[in-house]
């Protein structure tokens, strides 16, 4: 991505802590993810950084919920930088990989989903979403993103 030119852009899922460190989360998260608690995903703890791989991220934004859309920066930063179209992998797939998607299909950028680049909780849940995403967004593997960046570089 780097050597054509693109950005790296992190989007992390954040618990924001309260009062005596217990996260502020959504009543619909709670009762899907019982287990999420104190210190889950907490800003700069060990988890919510981007993987060393991929790292330093150009920009990294903090999201709230499934999209990286909603109530975040993201929009202005891809205007501001003139980004128009997005490469998007991450966790997980029919939750924050999808909602996120939808949200950039509606916004008219164009979509790439890397579909090696995603996991769910299941490999049918994954390739269900990956075939429900395929109406708004090009589904294709890392490999397949490479060689088309190459050509555009």
């Amino acid at each position: 991505m780097r050597d054509a030119g693109g950005f790296i852009i992190s989007t992390q899922f954040t618990l924001v802590p309260g009062k005596g460190g217990e996260p502020l989360i959504s009543p619909h998260l709670k009762s899907l993810r019982p287990f999420l608690g104190k210190g889950d995903f907490t800003p700069g703890e060990w988890g919510h950084q981007l993987v060393d791989m991929l790292r330093p991220a150009d920009f990294t934004i903090e999201k709230v919920a499934y999209s990286a859309f909603y109530m975040t920066r993201l929009e202005w930063v891809l205007r501001k930088a003139g980004i128009d179209a997005l490469f998007v992998c991450g966790i997980v797939t029919n939750g924050g990989v999808a909602s996120t998607v939808r949200d950039a299909h509606l916004r008219d950028f164009h979509t790439h989903v890397l579909t090696d680049g995603c996991g769910a909780f299941s490999e049918q849940v994954h390739e269900t979403a990956i075939a429900d995403l395929s109406t708004v967004a090009t589904c294709l593997t890392c490999a397949e993103a490479l060689e088309l960046l190459k050509g555009s570089a």
